[in-house]
């Protein structure tokens, strides 16, 4: 069962009309929305929805969030570039704390849209 946060880990007002839909099922309307999405699903440790938003080309088999100890912070999505109707880039920076130093993940994710859905692929981390 999810414990729902108000605010949305995202930084949205609320979490049922922001993120929590999405976990819930509806399909993210386009890459900037999943990336948010799934911000907050390694939040709230929702592993089966990152590895449903996961391209099965590059999805990993496990991601094991329960033993992960990183409290994550604030998402800043820097910036979204749509490359065409199925393909977008989405940057962003997450910070974050682990065993109380804190970290920033900048990081520019590639996406695909494929039968209707996004999914995050792979990214690439500029600095």
């Amino acid at each position: 069962m999810i414990k729902i946060p108000s605010p949305c880990p995202c930084g949205a007002t609320d979490y049922a009309s922001c993120c929590g839909r999405y976990h819930s099922g509806t399909p993210a309307a386009d890459a900037a929305t999943l990336m948010r999405s799934r911000y907050s699903a390694y939040v709230l440790k929702l592993e089966a929805y990152l590895l449903a938003t996961w391209h099965p080309g590059t999805r990993p088999a496990a991601l094991d969030l329960a033993a992960d100890n990183t409290k994550w912070l604030e998402l800043e999505v820097k910036e979204h570039t749509i490359e065409s109707a199925d393909r977008a880039i989405v940057e962003f920076v997450a910070r974050y704390k682990v065993g109380g130093r804190a970290h920033r993940l900048h990081e520019i994710s590639r996406f695909v849209r494929e039968e209707g859905k996004w999914f995050y692929v792979d990214g690439e981390f500029p600095d």
